[in-house]
């Protein structure tokens, strides 16, 4: 939501040279495109008894980290309602809560003598992270940073566990520069300084030797970025990937040998794809040549193995790739999106056993572990000679899978969760393919009286894909449609689709978002007059356009944490976002007649639907004031509108009772505004 966009260095050189190997083509899923073969499944089994607040105490976790001997996987959870470090064994069981705080934790990296967890922890939501320090066995914790007005993140150890390298960013700077820390003599040292203030440098990953790091830096205009190498002794760093043009390179590890740098870029088709960039002579050797947005993780720790996901449309899947034979095996895990966890590797020391993060529409997010030879563990040698025994250009050895966190809590069923149909419809202009998720209650007639939403994503360089989403289960388990839509603007169609919206934020994606409306009013399941439009960050200001340049569409609107006018959210954003904003709308002088006509706050006055605004009282992305300005405009003209501030939180929201009140406030509000087709409700309930 409101992502911090994509930063990069452009450097016109000669163009980096390339080497196709194996290439790969992806299948494309069956999607709807008819809105007449839309259907509601029939289920006996189905109970509406889903609840706010027992969906809403299902379980989160977020990052997670492999301790040195395998045997323990230290995660982010909000069990106790907040984002805390736990602890669970590696064969699974009870998980222990490592950390107590109020506040959110984030990016937790086990030290390589196994004595530390270093993560993040920020304020009440306000993303001025600090590096912390906890004891896994003790429990002590050691504020590291301690920098009030500077953002320190995504920590990440030397080999040696000696030093500590990380993102640094002052508060009213819109540069990240690299330091590193040193645990023995307790100084800091600048890797990168002098950057340009429409630049960042993220994502330190250190060599196996310790004696240099590499990492992405990234421009604000999104569409751009390299990969340099920097020399932790010199702090004198190398572009590795000159070349010429609007192309984006971003290192994902750097092999055992040190010898070459994983890397995820589009400069070879205009979509994501994966290969290996070698440092010595800085060419590329392609290991997907794929038009979905696939993305490159982690070695092996011996180097033999890769792993990369593909994301198709919404789906994402993990593959174990050969490096020596360049045969590729997707993993057999269940469908929804897949991805490695566990920092700085998702693989066990010993290679046997990799750790990934699966969710579902029908399952919260939980962490798994995939024994790569079918046991439950091996020695360092017995792993080696079962590797070794594989015939050249096999496969991976066929594995299994054990559960690790239990997400879901009792009386909340997979079954009574709806699977959503994957649809696709042209855009307004015919220039795009809109991708999109359609949820449809169980048991629902088949007659135009039901409600729908429209809920729109933020970024806008994200993509709703097939995860699980407990506001959209309460709502169709209610007896709502939901149609979530891949506008323009979105990840994981390429590069073009990137792209489409640059300079026109809140005009072309605004039309993709009002085609959705259009096609799921086909189904021949929707009243025209119980339309929804509901979104968060960017998505909240899309809602917000929604429903002052197409006032007559809605019958109702839930902008969550927006921004609303584009003058004065470039005024009072984190600077990362407001380099972002001038380089992806251009000059605000210039571009002034644009601006005024993308900021929503000027046609208030057109606004028909009645109006439900969250935000958050530290939010440093799109702040507080955004919302305000929309409650006052509209009780000046006595329309309605509700609002709901949380002072203890920043861009969304954190925290267990304050999801629960928000969502619970704004399904009463659709509840009694625009009622289910057997809903018993009114505005007097």
């Amino acid at each position: 939501m409101r992502i911090l966009s994509p930063f990069v260095m452009v450097v016109l050189t000669t163009t980096t040279m390339t080497v196709l190997t194996t290439s790969q083509t992806l299948p494309a899923p069956q999607s709807i495109t008819d809105p007449k073969l839309i259907t509601s499944k029939p289920d006996a089994r189905v109970e509406k008894s889903l609840s706010i607040e027992k969906l809403y105490m299902t379980r989160q976790v977020g990052g997670s980290t492999w301790s040195p001997d395998g045997k323990t996987v230290a995660f982010v959870s909000n069990l106790s309602g907040r984002n805390n470090l736990w602890l669970v064994a590696s064969e699974g069981g009870w998980p222990m809560q490592l950390t107590v705080s109020d506040q959110r934790q984030t990016s937790p990296t086990w030290s390589p003598d196994g004595k530390w967890i270093a993560y993040m922890s920020d304020y009440d939501g306000d993303e001025q992270w600090d590096i912390f320090l906890v004891s896994p066995k003790t429990g002590q914790v050691v504020n590291l940073t301690n920098t009030r007005e500077i953002a320190e993140e995504s920590p990440a150890w030397s080999p040696d566990g000696r030093y500590l390298a990380y993102m640094v960013k002052p508060k009213m700077s819109s540069v990240f520069e690299i330091d590193v820390y040193d645990a023995v003599l307790r100084e800091v040292k600048h890797l990168t300084t002098g950057t340009a203030k429409d630049r960042m440098n993220v994502a330190p990953i250190w060599s196996t030797d310790g004696k240099f790091i590499v990492y992405t830096q990234e421009r604000s205009k999104g569409t751009d970025s390299n990969v340099f190498l920097v020399e932790v002794g010199s702090a004198q760093s190398t572009l590795l990937t000159p070349h010429d043009g609007e192309r984006t390179y971003s290192a994902n590890d750097i092999s055992p040998d040190g010898k070459s740098v994983l890397i995820t870029s589009n400069a070879g088709d205009g979509y994501d794809n994966v290969g290996l960039l070698d440092i010595a002579s800085k060419k590329i050797r392609w290991l997907t040549q794929d038009k979905w947005e696939i993305s490159g993780e982690s070695f092996s720790p011996d180097g033999k193995f890769l792993t990369y996901t593909a994301n198709v449309d919404g789906n994402t899947d993990i593959y174990l790739y050969d490096v020596a034979s360049g045969k590729a095996q997707a993993l057999p895990l269940p469908k929804g999106v897949n991805h490695v966890a566990g920092r700085t590797s998702p693989f066990s020391h010993d290679n046997s056993r990799l750790l990934y993060y699966h969710t579902g529409p029908t399952a919260p997010g939980d962490l798994w572990v995939y024994t790569l030879s079918g046991e439950e563990a091996l020695t360092d040698q017995e792993t080696k000679n079962k590797i070794k025994s594989t015939q050249a250009g096999a496969p991976a050895p066929h594995g299994k899978s054990h559960q690790l966190t239990h997400s879901l809590v009792g009386g909340v069923r997979s079954e009574d969760m709806v699977e959503p149909h994957l649809v696709h419809f042209p855009s307004k202009d015919g220039k795009w393919t809109i991708s999109a998720f359609v949820y449809v209650p169980y048991n629902l007639p088949h007659n135009p009286e039901h409600p729908a939403i429209v809920y729109v994503h933020g970024g806008p360089t994200a993509q709703t894909m097939n995860t699980f989403n407990r506001f959209v289960q309460y709502m169709a388990n209610q007896g709502y449609i939901v149609i979530a839509p891949n506008y323009r603007g979105s990840t994981g169609y390429g590069k073009e689709f990137q792209q489409a919206n640059l300079f026109d934020m809140g005009g072309g994606d605004l039309q993709d978002v009002l085609a959705a409306a259009d096609w799921i009013k086909q189904t021949g399941y929707v009243d025209p007059k119980k339309l929804i439009l509901m979104g968060g960050s960017y998505g909240g200001y899309l809602t917000m356009m929604g429903v002052t340049k197409a006032p007559e569409l809605w019958a109702a609107g839930v902008p969550i944490v927006p921004f609303v006018n584009w003058f004065t959210e470039i005024q009072n954003e984190d600077p990362v976002l407001q380099q972002s904003d001038l380089a992806t709308m251009g000059d605000l002088e210039k571009n002034k007649t644009l601006y005024e006509d993308r900021s929503p706050i000027h046609f208030v006055d057109q606004i028909k639907a009645p109006l439900y605004l969250l935000a958050g009282g530290h939010d440093p992305r799109c702040p507080k004031t955004e919302a305000q300005q929309v409650v006052d405009a509209i009780k000046k003209r006595n329309g309605v509108v509700e609002y709901k501030v949380y002072e203890n939180e920043g861009h969304g929201f954190a925290k267990v009772e304050n999801q629960i009140d928000a969502y619970k406030r704004v399904a009463d509000f659709l509840k009694a505004h625009v009622p289910p087709a057997d809903c018993s409700c009114s505005l007097n309930e």
